[in-house]
């Protein structure tokens, strides 16, 4: 160890957060501006502003009553963003600024379900679960409307698009779609056709003609002139949202003429194209469907020419809207991450497993997130190869799977593979050469597999990829198998298990050689050192403990944790630990001396993955919280700045005392001041003092600072006033300060209140003290005068 430690030259000495990949959208709705640069989406008590071209939060709206968002709406001008929350309170944003510029209650009596504006963008429109539908005039700030007559809860209002028809379209729980009219304040007709709820409406450009969507699987074209159904198309799947296409040729969405034709998602996890005259499908999307992609919200913005769909886990997907060709996907919201691993030769990507059948895979730089489907239940774990394009996955489907990313970030499935009977919670990739996988389960065994030459040549593999086979089944422990490791030549493979030990086994057939006993509770991670014959082991008693390879010996227990480590992992050529735990926390240790360097607290919930980049500056870390952190190793730029800061200080300190000795006293203090040190501003205030001008000098240096400058003196006056010996000093600037400064000019200082509170019992004591002392001398004096002295007897040989 002490060899490594001299050949890496250095320790860390700690971490900073360099980039979270937070939750940003928990459902609800989502919507684009006119341009397509901005995404609104709702994340419980937050409105956040995505900027589209980089993935980045630009803002984050939350209202005073920090309740939930229960609906929003953006003005087709893009100009005005209104939410509502559960308080039963609206709030008008002007968004770029993130400002409220408005706040008024809803009136309704239960919190808003939806709410849509005009075309002119001056009237708002919000339905309630009280059955109530309300507008307003958002120019003027007063309501205009009230309709009441829905049933149960309003959950879909829309305007006609010609503003000079004044009619707002509502539906609720009846699954009727209800036409009300502003100018007659009436209902002019309920269209009932639907018979479960209507998910949709969407406007033809002349406005003429509406398409309605329900989940009764059907979507239905209306004639608005005389409130007829022209026509029932059966999508045979629940629609979540229909929209109707631009009337011009698309011919890569089978669209050849300029006929209506709408475009429907749903829970089949498909975009389809269909023909509203004919009511046939005329294109459908070419996806696989699998758990968690069912569609939940589609949107099209025809001036940017977007299309805009959300999966029932939280994709957001952002299509081309005349070939659906995919431009951009999003993560909105990933549950509880299970593990994370850097990807690509130089670290570019990360891939995350979440509590999702779904990987996501990100570019660090763009914060492009690549969705990868194949898993059939949650995966579990993830490992890649030492150069970087290759990596795994195993899950609970008893399955394992092997990835490819290319040189342009794609990522393909490439080889897959079962054979465990119960879910594979931990999966290991071979060190040297990318050669064969180990991945172990809750069944208790251990399984070798060979990759197959296909994978390895640089042709490319077939689509589907090979099936895997195991070479070597080995039963290792008695109960669920939670980690497994490769030693860096890829001769011994460690075992950690849930019945408390570890154990060493030769590769490939898997013969044991020791057994590693000592852990109080199951173990959750096993790793071999890089440099030493040494492996961690991470338990859920709280600690990480070395051992020995040669002979199974403890080497060294590391105690710090609250809760279970959860992952632990070497760091400065494996003369350091990262460790990270239930607690949330991850600790930096150095294992010469058992120290614990740094703890990190970034995380709210139990931190299940751990994985540090090939540079060894950077860790990534995912937790129960949902968040993704990147780590930067700041050590060497902490220690250049506090280098820099004692140069700094050095100079200051050489300059403050020339000012001292040229009797430059305002220049002086202002340094003694900008040093933030009080007994250096003490310093420079009893040299004042000292000069024969005394009373003069301080007066009028102290009243030539600046306001921030006085401020700062007065809080050191404080740190003075505690001491008898400094107090002189404190009084004399305070009765400066008292004597010139106005009591509204004192009153506006920052913190004078908590300054004058803690200055008023010391000064009151040092006057107790004075007081005292004067008393006392004064009784002296009183005795020096009234003392008679006896009557000298005379030496008369004197005279």
């Amino acid at each position: 160890m002490e060899e490594a430690a001299a050949r890496v030259g250095r320790f860390k000495a700690n971490y900073a957060v360099e980039r979270k990949i937070e939750p940003f959208y928990k459902g609800g709705k989502v919507q684009l501006d006119r341009t397509g640069q901005h995404l609104f989406c709702v994340c419980g008590t937050r409105i956040n502003i995505l900027d589209v071209a980089s993935g980045a939060i630009l803002r984050s709206l939350e209202q005073e009553d920090q309740e939930d968002i229960t609906a929003f709406d953006l003005s087709p001008d893009d100009e005005v963003l209104v939410t509502a929350s559960r308080a039963l309170l609206l709030a008008q944003w002007a968004w770029r600024e993130g400002s409220v510029t408005r706040l008024w209650k809803a009136i309704h009596t239960a919190p808003v379900a939806t709410m849509a504006f005009d075309p002119t963008s001056t009237l708002l429109a919000t339905g309630g679960c009280d059955g109530g539908v309300r507008i307003w005039d958002i120019v003027q700030h007063y309501g205009t409307h009230h309709f009441r007559g829905s049933p149960g809860v309003v959950h879909l209002v829309a305007f006609h698009p010609d503003p000079a028809r004044l009619l707002l379209f509502s539906s609720a729980m009846d699954a009727a779609i209800r036409i009300w009219s502003l100018q007659d304040r009436s209902c002019l007709a309920i269209l009932t056709a639907h018979y479960s709820a209507v998910t949709s409406l969407t406007f033809s450009a002349d406005g003429h003609t509406m398409l309605s969507s329900g989940r009764d699987k059907i979507c239905i074209v209306w004639d608005l002139r005389n409130h007829q159904a022209l026509r029932t198309v059966p999508v045979f799947e629940s629609v979540e949202a229909a929209v109707l296409l631009p009337e011009e040729p698309a011919p890569q969405l089978g669209v050849k003429s300029t006929d209506l034709h709408f475009l429907t998602a749903g829970n089949q996890g498909i975009l389809r194209v269909w023909e509203a005259a004919s009511g046939q499908c005329v294109h459908t999307q070419q996806q696989l469907s699998g758990p968690g992609r069912e569609l939940t919200h589609c949107t099209l913005v025809r001036a940017a020419g977007l299309l805009l769909s959300v999966t029932a886990d939280h994709n957001l997907l952002l299509y081309e809207a005349r070939s659906l060709q995919l431009q951009k996907q999003f993560a909105g919201y990933s549950e509880e991450v299970l593990d994370v691993r850097f990807l690509g030769p130089e670290d570019s990507h990360i891939v995350v497993a979440s509590n999702s059948p779904c990987l996501k895979v990100f570019e660090l730089q763009t914060s492009a997130c690549q969705i990868l489907h194949g898993h059939t239940d949650i995966v579990l774990a993830l490992d890649v190869f030492r150069k970087g394009w290759l990596f795994a996955s195993c899950a609970k489907d008893q399955s394992i799977r092997v990835w490819r990313m290319n040189k342009a970030g794609e990522v393909t499935c490439v080889a897959h593979g079962s054979g465990h009977t119960h879910s594979v919670g931990t999966i290991c990739c071979s060190r040297l050469k990318e050669t064969f996988l180990v991945t172990g389960s809750q069944d208790c065994t251990v399984k070798l597999w060979p990759l197959p030459e296909v994978l390895l040549s640089k042709n490319k593999a077939p689509d589907s990829g090979p099936v895997l086979q195991a070479l070597t089944t080995q039963r290792c422990h008695d109960k669920d198998i939670n980690s497994v490791a490769v030693a860096p030549n890829d001769k011994l493979l460690a075992t950690g298990s849930q019945d408390r030990t570890a154990k060493l086994w030769a590769l490939p057939q898997c013969q044991l050689l020791g057994v590693f006993s000592g852990h109080r509770r199951g173990l959750w991670c096993v790793q071999f050192s890089p440099m030493d014959q040494v492996l961690a082991t991470a338990s859920a008693d709280g600690t990480v403990k070395l051992w020995a390879l040669q002979d199974f010996s403890c080497l060294k227990t590391f105690e710090g944790h609250d809760a279970s480590v959860l992952k632990v992992a070497f760091v400065s050529r494996g003369t350091q630990l990262l460790s990270s735990g239930s607690d949330g926390l991850v600790k930096l240790w150095t294992i010469k001396n058992n120290e614990c360097v740094k703890t990190l607290d970034a995380h709210e919930d139990k931190v299940w993955g751990l994985h540090c980049n090939r540079l060894d500056d950077c860790a990534l870390t995912g937790a129960s919280d949902s968040c993704v952190i990147l780590w930067k190793d700041v050590t060497e730029t902490e220690q250049a700045e506090e280098q820099a800061k004692k140069e700094e200080q050095v100079v200051k300190q050489q300059e403050l005392d020339n000012l001292l000795q040229e009797k430059r006293y305002l220049r002086a203090l202002g340094l003694a001041i900008s040093l933030d040190r009080p007994h250096t501003v003490l310093t420079v205030i009893q040299a004042i003092r000292r000069d024969p001008e005394a009373c003069e000098k301080l007066e009028t240096t102290v009243l030539r600072l600046r306001r921030d400058q006085k401020e700062a003196l007065l809080r050191f006056c404080v740190i003075w006033n505690t001491n008898s010996r400094h107090c002189h000093e404190a009084q004399a600037v305070l009765g400066v300060l008292l004597r010139h400064e106005s009591p509204e000019e004192l009153l506006a200082y920052e913190g004078v209140r908590t300054s004058l509170e803690a200055l008023m019992p010391y000064t009151e004591r040092h006057f107790q003290r004075l007081s005292r002392t004067l008393q006392a001398a004064t009784f002296l004096d009183f005795l020096w005068h009234n003392m008679k002295l006896p009557t000298l007897p005379v030496d008369p040989s004197a005279l």
